[in-house]
């Protein structure tokens, strides 16, 4: 294997590793019963501060429709957002996060933060600010090669 295949082999392990570990890192401190997906979803919904149809969500989050609207389905059982018919096109829903589920994104993010907060801090704050635009970069790639 030449450099550049050994390279990319240990970068994309070294991602999906950090990937694997940091959601499980994440789902243990989520409120009980809540999934990845589900705060994902919502915390995307709190800081759009618009509605959105469940295709925008599913091409936003690179999954299938029927993927979110599986996500869709529990978050709306939760009674985490609202779900309309969009008045413009009766054949399309559209989707908004609740007072409860502005709540629930909340005290995710109340879990959150202290953990990855202490990661950035032990990696040191320059080092992380200076692996962002290389970490945006590549997702930027992946997203036109996909």
């Amino acid at each position: 294997m030449d450099e550049t295949h050994s390279l990319a082999v240990s970068l994309f392990s070294e991602i999906l590793m950090a990937d694997q570990l940091a959601r499980s890192r994440l789902s243990k401190v989520l409120p009980k019963g809540m999934e990845l997906s589900h705060f994902s979803v919502l915390n995307h919904l709190a800081r759009a501060g618009l509605e959105r149809s469940p295709a925008q969500l599913a091409k936003a989050f690179h999954v299938t429709r029927g993927a979110m609207t599986n996500t869709l389905n529990k978050l709306e059982v939760a009674g985490y957002i609202h779900v309309r018919p969009d008045w413009d096109d009766a054949r399309r829903k559209m989707v908004a996060i609740s007072p409860a589920g502005k709540q629930a994104r909340d005290a995710a993010l109340a879990g959150i933060i202290p953990m990855i907060s202490e990661v950035v801090e032990e990696l040191g704050s320059d080092r992380v600010r200076a692996t962002l635009p290389i970490l945006r970069e590549l997702r930027g790639k992946l997203e036109e090669s996909g």
